[in-house]
């Protein structure tokens, strides 16, 4: 029989965590803008040779080691700005195993029901009405196999998930609970890294569920906040600002793209998460979406499926960090990165919240009706996503 066990966890600003026995709480053909465009057609889920793939968070692991100061630089470049290599670059964006994943989520409304956006399922976060107040729940599961082979890494990555999709909502984080299970010393690893990661966030862990087992490790999250103003999807149209905030300070992993900004930015990635709740509530943003596992352009395209809107994303003005290839860029996780749609009149306004911070912000293109996620230069575009005729996730019907 497993044993659960009771559990405290100190955490920043004086809050403790206490746990019990319950649950709490095909190809493409580039031509110049003028012309038609081309499309890249290999199916979403080509990718997707087995249920590892198809899980989220299913890169990370089991050779993902989160633990900070224990990333490199060093990858060769595989983009070069020509008309062939803007197809190339597509197919590898469009083919990643992180946008494969994303396509297993239509089960749920397979079960549930498809619904409108804003019930859900469909944006990072659930919003619940309580009495005037708009709050933000959500969950991310961490693969198995990662927790088993980096269970520090995998606290710190369910902390990083969390807060990242709370902030996409336009909320602040207030809390987050959890549950672990798996023998003693990986659940003390588990525990440690979302401490750490809490106290760099200024998010506390104020509960959960710990159950202690020889069998296989498993750590689940969920967060809990609150906006004034909520960011969702649902809110983004045509002629909106596409804005790229991001931290391009910090080093490509060698080993998975992986972006980690830990060492440079600190405790300042506390504020930086909760500056898209300012700038919802200057009206300075409509929708926002976390650049994840499906990369740039994948989470770009889960942001405006549900609109079916388009944009063309203009390379020649995106912020890539240096040394960094473009592709990598494109295809990586980012510790700190957030594709926002803007009125055209706030754009200045949202990009000073972000470079006030010392962050980088830049707007990337023009949201459109075409349903077509673009990438382009001066030499042309090709279309990567064509979300009038495919959805990401197949929430979007």
């Amino acid at each position: 029989m497993p044993l659960s066990r009771t559990w405290e966890t100190p955490c920043r600003r004086g809050f403790s965590t206490r746990g019990g026995n319950a649950r709490k709480s095909g190809t493409a053909e580039v031509r110049p803008r003028s012309e038609v465009r081309s499309r890249v057609g290999c199916p979403i889920t080509e990718t997707a040779s087995s249920l590892a793939d198809m899980t989220p968070f299913a890169a990370f692991g089991p050779n993902i080691n989160f633990r900070p100061n224990l990333h490199r630089n060093g990858r060769a470049a595989l983009f070069t700005r020509n008309t062939h290599d803007l197809e190339e670059l597509a197919r590898r964006l469009r083919s990643l195993p992180g946008v494969a994943a994303k396509n297993s989520i239509g089960v749920v409304a397979d079960v549930f029901g498809g619904g409108d956006w804003w019930a859900g399922p469909g944006d990072d976060g659930a919003v619940v009405h309580d009495r005037g107040r708009n709050l933000i729940v959500g969950g991310e599961a961490m693969l198995p196999a990662f927790v088993a082979k980096d269970p520090y890494g995998a606290g710190i990555a369910a902390v990083l998930a969390n807060v990242n999709d709370l902030a996409a909502m336009g909320a602040r984080p207030l809390a987050i609970v959890d549950t672990v299970t798996g023998p003693r010393d990986v659940a003390k690893a588990i525990l440690e890294g979302l401490k750490w990661a809490a106290e760099v966030y200024e998010v506390p862990i104020v509960g959960g569920h710990l159950t202690e087992t020889d069998g296989p490790p498993s750590l689940s999250a969920f967060g809990l906040g609150a906006a004034d103003l909520v960011l969702s999807a649902i809110h983004a149209e045509p002629g909106q600002a596409l804005v790229l905030a991001c931290c391009l300070d910090g080093r490509m992993r060698e080993d998975f793209l992986f972006f980690p900004s830990f060492e440079e930015r600190g405790e300042r990635l506390a504020g930086d998460v909760r500056t898209l709740a300012e700038v919802a509530e200057r009206g300075a943003a409509a929708a926002a979406k976390d650049v994840s596992m499906a990369g740039m352009i994948g989470s770009l395209a889960m942001l405006l499926e549900a609109r079916k809107l388009g944009v063309q994303v203009d390379l020649d003005v995106l912020p890539v960090p240096a040394g960094v290839p473009i592709g990598d860029w494109l295809s990586c996780f980012p510790c700190f990165a957030f594709l926002l749609t803007t009125p055209a009149e706030k754009v200045g306004e949202c990009l000073e919240a972000f470079t006030a911070r010392g962050l980088t912000a830049q707007r990337i293109g023009t949201l459109d009706d075409t349903g077509e996620v673009r990438i382009g230069d001066a030499s042309g575009s090709v279309v990567v996503f064509d979300l009038k005729r495919e959805s990401v996730t197949r929430l979007a019907r």
